[in-house]
């Protein structure tokens, strides 16, 4: 079976730093790319990273490029997004995604 379990997110406040992690099972790791995706109350669903299936390509949307940073760890079977300079307009519900799957959600909340 297919899992994607999404984990790290909290409470932080304006400036700080988080890492989400994706741990992944039921599937080949090293041959799917990984997605991270949000959602802010009130608001669509939108894209913030992505990384290729060997992690040679990597994309971000532009509200978060320069603060937050998407990486694979092949042997953990993990992809992690590491968030920096947080705002609280980053406040949602982020995900992880295969092309297919999706992961749980974990909360991020930043205060001002």
């Amino acid at each position: 079976e297919v899992q994607l379990q999404a984990s790290g997110g909290g409470l932080v406040q304006s400036g700080g730093s988080l890492r989400l992690s994706c741990t992944a099972s039921g599937f080949t790791f090293d041959d799917y790319g990984i997605g991270w995706f949000r959602q802010a109350p009130g608001k669509e669903l939108e894209g913030v990273s992505c990384i290729s299936s060997r992690g040679g390509g990597t994309y971000y949307e532009d509200s978060v490029k320069g603060r937050f940073t998407i990486s694979r760890d092949y042997a953990r079977n993990t992809a992690y997004l590491q968030m920096d300079s947080l705002k609280p307009d980053d406040t949602a519900v982020y995900y992880c995604r295969r092309y297919d799957y999706w992961g749980q959600g974990t909360l991020v909340t930043v205060s001002s």
